[in-house]
């Protein structure tokens, strides 16, 4: 095992332990704080697979928009910061469906590379990446600001409970039992 297969499992055990600290949390800002952690990871094994583009693309676009765009939504709907007995749910179909599915892969990746190893390519440089992100990839890249877009918009929408609804008028007591008419009157 070399330092590079070494730091390698460090990185991915450090990634699998935050996400899995992201999904068993109660606290709604802990689990956003463990997301940037695994995110964090993951870049870190892109830097030392030498994809040093994709590493910063990663933290600049994940860690620094996605994950603030996940804290400014908790802060807009104003959902409870602290620990929350609606996030408590029972552990046991999360640890199967995880547990399968991680299995599945690891089975699907033992299959289809029986332990040889794999030789890290050249660093590629950003100019093949622009072409091939911006030429086969350009679609689903624009698919992916849609989706980030609408969920911006959702987020507003849901953080002004006052759009679509219409108020009724307060009266100048304060107490909210206006008669129809009766506004600008005084009692």
């Amino acid at each position: 095992m070399t330092a590079v297969d070494a730091l390698l499992l460090a990185l991915g055990a450090v990634a699998v332990g935050s996400a899995l600290l992201v999904v068993a949390t109660r606290h709604l800002v802990r689990a956003g704080l463990y997301l940037v952690v695994c995110l964090g990871a993951v870049a870190g094994m892109y830097l030392v697979l030498a994809a040093e583009l994709v590493a910063w693309v990663q933290v600049l676009i994940y860690v620094g928009a996605v994950v603030v765009l996940l804290l400014f939504a908790v802060m807009l709907t104003r959902a409870p910061i602290g620990a929350s007995d609606d996030l408590d749910r029972p552990g046991w179909p999360a640890t199967l469906i995880g547990g399968g599915t991680g299995l599945g892969l690891a089975a699907l990746l033992i299959d289809a590379y029986r332990w040889t190893t794999v030789q890290v390519p050249e660093a590629g440089t950003a100019e093949r990446l622009g072409a091939q992100v911006f030429g086969s990839w350009v679609l689903p890249f624009e698919v992916l600001s849609v989706l980030l877009l609408s969920a911006l918009v959702g987020a507003i929408v849901l953080s002004r409970p006052d759009i679509g609804t219409t108020r009724p008028a307060r009266s100048s007591t304060g107490d909210g039992d206006e008669v129809p008419g009766e506004r600008g009157r005084s009692r």
